[in-house]
């Protein structure tokens, strides 16, 4: 009978993450999960896809889903990832709110709150990066962010150096229904090998290049092979760029920003797969690869 209240007892479920662009939603998922799952940036937009993290304790398991910043889209990318986040709204058990705490609301912050309207999912305002304001400012924000939405519980909390995420952890579990284990303890994503390998490529173009660059890029692994016998993952990978001086931007002179992305992103993967990996890494030019669907669809970026 006990072992039958214990299997009852455990929760489970799915979990959003949402809020604008650069907010740390990213850094924030990588930090309750305890390892990197989502690729980091300072510049907004980083997260394309739903990245999806899990966390197993002995009593819940929360898959969390990692949602592209809601923003007012210039290219038919950017509508696929706004689409993209707002219908995770409809499919998951629990939705974190995240906003930064150092700056106030913005245009994009209103309108990831006009998409919670008449919304029954409960709600946590999540107030990430409370380590950059003094406490009058903290209170100040939560003061004026009370009214937008009847949140279930607000949780000031900061990403960089774990205040309050345990406050976090334990009140998001008690809003999860009680259900099964969806994934093994030791799991921590469920995206294939190939979407990783391109979203850490993409992680290093996006710390190493300035302006228009970093957004126009997309990743491709052509060929990822595992020999036993080396002990060696060989992985050809394509960055695809959108214009021929974009092109000449990541390649560098005498091929010095290809190196360099390349060499930071193999010691990451290295780290992470426990073998060493041979990279090699081309460029090519797609032209307004952003608005066009079949490669869209290629990349799988295919409308909600």
């Amino acid at each position: 009978m006990n072992e039958t209240r214990s299997e009852q007892a455990f929760r489970s479920g799915f979990a959003a993450l949402i809020g604008r662009p650069n907010v740390g939603k990213s850094t924030l998922l990588n930090a309750l999960i305890g390892q990197k799952v989502a690729i980091m940036s300072s510049r907004p937009q980083t997260t394309r896809n739903r990245i999806r993290g899990v966390l197993t304790t002995e009593a819940a398991q929360v898959i969390f889903i990692d949602t592209p910043g809601i923003h007012e889209p210039r290219h038919r990318l950017g509508k696929y990832m706004v689409e993209a986040a707002v219908s995770t709204l409809r499919e998951v058990d629990v939705v974190l709110l995240v906003v930064d705490a150092e700056r106030p609301a913005t245009r994009e912050d209103h309108l990831v709150f006009e998409r919670l309207a008449g919304l029954r999912t409960p709600v946590l305002l999540v107030i990430n990066k409370v380590d950059l304001v003094p406490k009058p400012q903290l209170l100040e924000v939560i003061d004026r962010l009370r009214t937008v939405h009847p949140f279930r519980h607000i949780i000031p909390v900061s990403a960089k150096d774990g205040t309050q995420l345990d406050t976090l952890k334990r009140l998001l579990v008690a809003e999860l229904p009680e259900g099964p284990k969806y994934y093994p303890d030791d799991m921590v994503t469920d995206h294939p090998e190939r979407f990783i390998i391109a979203e850490y490529i993409r992680e290093k173009v996006l710390h190493l290049t300035r302006e228009e660059v970093p957004h126009s890029v997309m990743v491709d692994i052509e060929q990822l092979e595992r020999r036993e016998d080396s002990n060696v993952l060989y992985v050809h990978a394509v960055i695809y760029t959108e214009r021929e001086s974009q092109k000449a931007i990541l390649i560098g002179k005498r091929g010095a920003m290809l190196k360099q992305i390349g060499q930071l992103a193999r010691q990451e993967l290295e780290a992470l797969f426990g073998t060493r990996v041979y990279l090699e890494l081309w460029v090519k030019v797609k032209k307004d690869w952003r608005n066009q669907p079949g490669m869209l669809h290629r990349w799988g970026f295919d409308e909600p």
